[in-house]
């Protein structure tokens, strides 16, 4: 399979979103605003998830 800079870039993205970001969750608490911080994060993962799966179907079939 040949190498896919986007693919590599959307995997990473999500890696790092998934991963607990301690200070930024604690000022999200901190401001009241958890519950819109942690909504907006599943948003973004989702549509990154679909930008993924785009890529490696448009990949695939190239």
């Amino acid at each position: 399979m040949k190498i896919n800079p986007k693919i590599d870039a959307l995997q990473l993205m999500l890696t790092d979103l998934r991963t607990r970001n301690e200070p930024i969750r604690h000022k999200a608490a901190f401001k009241g605003c958890q519950p819109e911080f942690q909504s907006l994060v599943s948003r973004l993962i989702k549509q990154l998830e679909d930008e993924l799966v785009a890529e490696k179907l448009t990949n695939r079939d190239s």
